[in-house]
């Protein structure tokens, strides 16, 4: 395998990364809203910290709704840090695949150079 191979497949794997890390923040999305929405549905008063509603009582759904949104939470943070990281990553890997393929460019271009010279030395 060749290194420009190798930066192809490299790239190709870090642009399905980032499309799974957006996945992922969408699913924290889902589940932070569904947490929301668990927990306001089962309180009628449910306490507030900043844009989060918790409930103050114990119960099954309350412990659901909390963990909804501290998971969905997560995912989103987690989400977004992966898929940057990844895109930075395919940044780099195109950035290098340019680089070789100039390389095996001029390469050609100096072969093709060096055998029209000799075809004209040839046929004078």
């Amino acid at each position: 395998m060749s290194f420009r191979d190798y930066l192809h497949e490299k790239a190709e794997e870090s642009r399905h990364n980032e499309t799974v890390a957006y996945l992922m923040f969408l699913a924290g999305a889902m589940f932070l809203i569904g947490g929301i929405l668990e927990t306001l549905s089962l309180t009628q008063d449910p306490g507030w910290l900043l844009i989060i509603p918790y409930s103050m009582q114990p119960s099954a759904g309350g412990i659901l709704g909390l963990a909804l949104m501290i998971s969905g939470f997560s995912l989103i943070v987690f989400g977004i840090g992966a898929g940057v990281h990844y895109s930075h990553d395919r940044g780099w890997y195109m950035k290098e695949l340019q680089k070789a393929n100039s390389v095996e460019d001029a390469m050609i271009h100096h072969e093709s150079g060096k055998n029209a010279k000799t075809k004209k030395k040839t046929t004078t």
